[in-house]
């Protein structure tokens, strides 16, 4: 009769786990629908061709935002450029080369304590360091991301790497390859998802950054080309839905929800290009 009890009382405690992990499971996908939906719902009746393909005009009042959308592009490119050969040759050196472990475990600390600092402290430091220096401009926002998405790019890329099996290591150097030719030719094929996917998850972090943004990259809604935005200031699309949300009106909110719905589309085309990517290359890298 005790044995009964305690099983009958060890599975009512099971049921009861499994429960509040499914209701916390529905929580959780319910409010991330809701706020899909609802940002969906009042913002795509507010995309029309007008609103994508011109700049605003104070003067007429209308609103337009290619320039942003070009600015927020010009970002995206610019900050990649960067930090892909910055994140991905940080990895390289933690996983393959460095041989001061205490070094290597200070870098590995310093990159974790930056992937925790606040978007708004970035912003600050880059306003500092280089919106100071540069004015500004879209090249001072850049650099500015490429400090937030380094911890993100370095340690993708560092796990990827050490997904690598030590046997293919080994028998490129049995065939008297030297270091960077195992990296590069064993090494670095073998780990492609994971730099394809730190790629596109930075791509997705840019897309929505605003805070760090609002103090170093500028708030015109200019019209230029890529070489001649870095060098000028320019609104993100984020830091436009920033803007439009604070004017007065029925056309700012509307201005607003639309670029919200155009965000949360794009960020939800980015996460499964990622995930599609991750798999595609795993299933490259298995045949």
């Amino acid at each position: 009769m005790e044995n009964n009890s305690i099983s009958t009382g060890r599975k009512a405690y099971i049921a009861l786990m499994k429960g509040l992990c499914l209701l916390s499971a529905a929580v959780t996908c319910g409010i991330a629908l809701f706020l899909i939906g609802y940002v969906l719902f009042k913002g795509v009746p507010s995309i029309t061709w007008e609103l994508l393909s011109t700049r605003p005009s104070y003067l007429a009042g209308t609103i337009g935002i290619l320039p942003d959308i070009l600015n927020t592009v010009y970002l995206i490119i610019a900050t990649l450029l960067i930090v892909l050969p910055l994140g991905v040759g940080a990895a390289i050196y933690l996983t393959e080369y460095a041989q001061n472990k205490r070094l290597a475990a200070v870098i590995e600390y310093a990159a974790e304590t930056l992937s925790g600092i606040p978007s708004i402290i970035f912003g600050l430091a880059g306003m500092l360091l280089f919106a100071n220096t540069f004015g500004s401009c879209l090249l001072a926002g850049a650099l500015t991301l490429v400090i937030m998405n380094l911890p993100t790019v370095m340690r993708t890329a560092q796990e990827s790497l050490k997904t690598v099996p030590a046997g293919y290591r080994e028998g490129a150097f049995g065939l008297g390859a030297g270091k960077w030719r195992v990296v590069r030719t064993v090494v670095l094929p073998g780990c492609v998802d994971g730099v394809v996917t730190g790629c596109v998850l930075s791509a997705g972090r840019i897309l929505g950054e605003s805070a760090a943004l609002l103090f170093t990259a500028g708030l015109a809604h200019t019209l230029n080309g890529f070489f001649a935005s870095l060098a000028s200031p320019g609104a993100a699309l984020t830091v436009a839905l920033y803007l439009y949300a604070k004017e007065p009106g029925p056309g700012g909110a509307e201005a607003s929800f639309a670029i919200a719905a155009i965000l949360m589309a794009l960020t939800l085309g980015i996460n499964l290009i990622a995930i599609l990517a991750g798999r595609y290359f795993k299933r490259r890298s298995a045949l």
